[in-house]
């Protein structure tokens, strides 16, 4: 399932700042702000008039500001036409490297940036090696899988490391390299992970504002296991690159994996007026923006702000430059987000399915039959379980066709309706076995950012079950990977009172106290308020 991506009442101020001290700025400009955008030490064999927009572009190359990155690659290379690293760069802009994979268009578009700058020709050892790893990732083989690509890239660049250790950018690239193989290749995923921390821990206590170190140190530890590991990179990454809406947003991924809800709100509140400007100026896409108002809704619940949680879905319809569809999918994806974490089973049960394309409407059909189970509703349930089914087997397909790896495992969102569908039709042993697997398959290969982990709707289920001491075990497990999730603690501190444990069920009801916002409207909120004035009784 696609789990992915303000009000504009929220922004306004934001945006306003951030016009009246931007407004002036002209969006067509080359000139660089390396300051703005961390500092990075890139140089090369071409004129010094093209230099500084080249550094500029390998910093926001770091930052995955992909559009304006190739912008001014383009740029110094009309500077300088004999310069072969801008052509490098233009290749590197068309590899989204943890975003999506190039398909076969954009291969081949690479593939002629890559053979310009060999034809060109570099004038030191070092940029022959940078245009080598470009050229091992396009090069002309139709036949390569992503991971060989992938791996064939990564291995050009550990032999540029090898030979220039000293270079800062090259080190950066081959550390992200690597969390890329991690991505694609899930068998040595942590292994990866943990060799590309090897690297850029170092690499950014050394160069502290390098936007590189600091960007792929937080990707590499975006895994329950790893996150501590990304938490001193997450909140230094925003004040190297200021200027990019993507360092602004970023250090939320460590921020939500370890529950630091009120750092994550902050990020992307700054994250979503900053992408807003960007767009305005055509140097991103309106996912910048919409990615950054996905991780803010998902805060916002977890801090039991309800309505501003709900006010993010209108808000999906207004964000600019976004087709009329992609505006309709994360709407649909937000509304599904909220009434699964709000508990509204007949709300998710009842939710419209999108005008979008089938395959984007998995997620609706997900929350469908978990809300129909969950409200009692078998009959409903059963029915969106099969569509979800469908969606599940064309989305398996597609994914194929663009060489995309796929479990020979049942998808964990099929799983996870099928075991709530069990449940519902009093199948309590399948359903709970169905669950533990779906768990199971997320302790193995990590829990998406913004999920609900089945592990907490195992221990929902076995709550539901009337068997609060295993379910209290369940939530402690979930809250392990996934630490301060509001309904976790909440659900923990309801099986602890269950099961007599009154000491733990104050602790987790004070815990929730102590995630809400002061603003929070959640009622669950007022009953723990209300339990821990009770003295626990």
């Amino acid at each position: 399932m696609r789990r992915v991506s303000l009000s504009l009442s929220i922004l306004a101020p934001l945006l306003f700042a951030s016009l009246v001290v931007t407004g002036r700025r002209d969006a067509a400009s080359a000139r660089p702000r390396p300051d703005e955008l961390g500092k990075v030490s890139f140089p090369t064999s071409c004129t010094s008039e093209a230099q500084p927009g080249l550094e500029k572009a390998v910093a926001l190359l770091h930052s995955f500001q992909y559009t304006e990155s190739e912008q001014l690659f383009r740029a110094a290379a009309k500077q300088d036409p004999q310069c072969a690293m801008a052509r490098w760069g233009q290749a590197m802009a068309r590899y989204h490297q943890l975003w999506d994979f190039p398909q076969a268009g954009t291969l081949e578009q690479g593939l002629v940036d890559v053979q310009e700058a060999q034809k060109i020709g570099a004038a030191t050892e070092r940029e022959r090696g940078y245009i080598a790893a470009a050229a091992a990732f396009y090069q002309d083989n139709p036949k390569l899988s992503h991971a060989e690509r992938t791996g064939a890239y990564s291995a050009a660049l550990a032999e540029l490391h090898a030979q220039s250790p000293q270079d800062v950018e090259a080190s950066a690239f081959y550390a992200l390299s690597l969390v890329a193989l991690a991505d694609v290749d899930h068998v040595d995923d942590l292994a990866n992970r943990r060799k590309a921390i090897a690297i850029l821990d170092p690499l950014f206590r050394q160069h502290p504002d390098d936007p590189g170190a600091a960007h792929y140190l937080i990707h590499a530890a975006d895994v329950p296991e790893l996150a501590p590991e990304g938490l001193e990179a997450a909140r230094h990454y925003a004040k190297i690159a200021p200027d990019s809406s993507h360092a602004l947003h970023m250090p939320s991924h460590i921020f939500t994996r370890l529950g630091l809800w009120q750092e994550s709100i902050a990020s992307n509140l700054a994250a979503a007026a900053s992408a807003a400007h960007s767009i305005a100026g055509h140097h991103a896409e309106p996912h910048y923006q919409t990615h950054a108002m996905d991780y803010l809704n998902y805060a916002y619940l977890q801090t039991g702000q309800e309505a501003k949680a709900r006010q993010i879905a209108e808000d999906e319809l207004h964000v600019p430059g976004a087709s009329e569809e992609d505006k309709l999918d994360h709407q649909a994806i937000v509304v599904a987000r909220n009434a699964i974490e709000l508990h509204r089973w007949k709300e998710a049960r009842a939710l419209p399915v999108p005008a979008i394309r089938p395959i984007w409407q998995d997620t609706t059909y997900f929350a469908r039959a978990i809300g129909a189970a969950r409200s009692g509703d078998a009959r409903a349930a059963r029915n969106a379980v099969e569509k979800l089914s469908e969606l599940v087997a064309t989305r398996e397909a597609k994914s194929r066709k663009e060489g995309y790896p796929v479990s020979a495992e049942k998808a964990t969102d099929l799983r996870e309706a099928e075991a709530w569908l069990a449940f519902v039709e009093g199948k309590t042993s399948e359903a709970t076995e169905e669950m533990r697997a779906a768990a199971t398959r997320e302790d193995a290969e990590g829990i998406a950012n913004l999920a609900v982990p089945a592990r907490e709707m195992l221990a929902d289920m076995l709550l539901g079950l009337k068997r609060p001491a295993e379910a209290l075990g369940a939530y402690e497990l979930a809250l392990k990977d996934s630490p301060n999730r509001f309904d976790a603690v909440y659900g923990a501190g309801h099986a602890a009172q269950a099961a007599g444990n009154l000491s733990a069920a104050q602790a987790f009801y004070a815990k929730l106290a102590a995630i809400a916002d002061p603003g929070a409207d959640r009622p669950e909120l007022a009953e723990a308020k209300s339990y821990l004035a009770r003295g626990g009784h």
